[in-house]
């Protein structure tokens, strides 16, 4: 019998966390998990998952108006936020049950409370239970990052902005990234009024340049407006409920809703690292070897809080390689090349791979291929807005560097080209698949 409590202790019940500590009871080990606020993390609970059911719901506003161009009588539609909120919420419920379930039926004992490290092999729960483990796993995730500004407390996050009240007639989003990108689209679908600040001159940076200023323009063109290089210097909140963005130059700018999505930073603070040793870095994540091991022997660290690739499906193989690694005889390590990724603004865009600029800065000489194109529902549609898929391939050995693409549908498609990317395969190979016709897919065998 051991002499710790557990065998595994994991801090937080996200992707990461969850995966982790399924696949480490599956191999024999007893597990515990403590989470704090509830099963399934920022994707499932506050992220990606309610996120993507809100862009399926904006997307019936244009739905519903190209309809009419395909024969359907559809009279003028009103939108309730409430309906739309309170089925999302009660379907993250759901999946937050079948989370739980998971952890149940591999033995995995759950602990609704917070816990912080005491030392390399115990933690503290907030009742004041003193847990000892064999190995602790940190998988805490990220938090976002408010800006500090006079006012920041008028405004929220992402964390909140599923429970709102009432959709925002007039809504200021500060931020260039991909949530600011998503919630922009979304809001502007539901009616809102909607102006992003960014600090730089650059929205989604790291995604490929010519993509992201399609999408620039398809926002701009769609009525979103957009403040550029604004320092935002307060918010105000006037009599009436409404606030008021004022800005070190230009003209303030008047909104019922303020939405920070200015990054995420790691979530360590408070956690009790340095009683066991664990080095951070300058942003707080937790640096960790590429077996996810940290400077102490037996503390090791998944998902965001590390700050390796902010992405679900990284944090899931990061716990699930954790697990194989400590616990399953089968060490083993992510490979974090050629990791796709999708914005869900409207439309959404895609990339995998290189972004040009990369690959001349790395290769030298690089062959650029493109498919410009309005998609065919669009046409119907009588809509001019417009899809660009983009190839980047090595001159020297033809082989596939990059693909990234904005249009209808574009991350579902770039999934199975991601494949392709990741295989090596060349121009060639995609040259001499036949085309499947009509799609837009077939765009990515004929571009030129």
């Amino acid at each position: 019998m051991s002499d710790y409590d557990f065998d595994l202790f994991v801090i937080g019940a996200g992707s990461g966390g969850v995966r982790a500590s399924r696949v480490a009871a599956a191999h024999g080990a007893r597990v515990a998990v403590a989470e704090e606020f509830r099963v399934g993390g920022t994707c499932v609970i506050r992220g990606c998952v309610p996120k993507k059911l809100l862009i399926y719901g904006a997307h019936f506003a244009e739905d519903l108006k190209d309809a009419r161009r395909f024969g359907w009588n559809v009279p003028d539609c009103g939108f309730e936020w409430t309906t739309l909120r309170d089925n999302v919420l009660a379907d993250v419920d759901r999946l937050e049950g079948l989370y739980k379930n998971t952890l149940d039926n591999h033995k995995v004992e759950l602990i609704g409370e917070r816990a912080t490290i005491t030392g390399p092999h115990s933690v503290k729960l907030a009742s004041g239970r003193e847990v000892t483990a064999k190995v602790i796993l940190v998988a805490t995730g990220a938090w976002p990052i408010i800006p500090d500004v006079e006012g920041a407390e008028h405004g929220i996050t992402s964390n909140e902005v599923f429970h709102l009240d009432e959709c925002p007639g007039r809504i200021v989003i500060v931020g260039g990234g991909y949530i600011a990108n998503e919630f922009a689209g979304i809001f502007h679908q539901f009616g809102s009024h909607v102006t992003m600040v960014n600090r730089g001159n650059t929205l989604l940076r790291g995604y490929d340049e010519t993509v992201r200023d399609r999408l620039l323009q398809i926002s701009t063109m769609k009525g979103i407006n957009f403040r550029f290089n604004a320092k935002m210097e307060k918010i105000e909140k006037n009599e009436d409920g409404t606030l008021c963005v004022r800005f070190e130059s230009g003209d303030p700018v008047a909104a019922d809703l303020v939405l920070f999505a200015t990054g995420r930073r790691p979530h360590t603070e408070g956690l009790g690292l340095e009683t066991a040793g664990v080095e951070l870095d300058e942003k707080g994540a937790i640096k960790v070897d590429e077996y996810s091991q940290t400077s102490c022997e037996s503390i090791y660290a998944v998902g965001d809080v590390t700050d390796r690739l902010q992405l679900t499906p990284v944090a899931i193989r990061e716990g699930h390689a954790f697990a194989d690694t400590v616990f399953g005889g089968n060490k083993r390590k992510v490979d974090y090349g050629c990791v796709p990724s999708a914005v869900f603004s409207h439309p959404p865009l895609a990339g995998v791979g290189m972004t040009e600029a990369e690959a001349r800065n790395t290769l030298g000489t690089v062959k650029i291929y493109t498919s410009d194109f309005r998609p065919m529902k669009n046409v119907l549609a009588n809509r001019d807005e417009r899809a660009l898929y983009k190839m980047i391939v090595d001159a020297t050995t033809d082989r596939v560097v990059g693909l990234h693409m904005i249009g209808p549908d574009a991350p579902e498609i770039l999934q199975a080209a991601a494949v392709a990317v990741k295989a090596g395969l060349t121009k060639q190979d995609f040259d001499d698949t036949v085309a499947l016709h009509p799609s837009m897919a077939e765009e990515l065998v004929l571009l030129k």
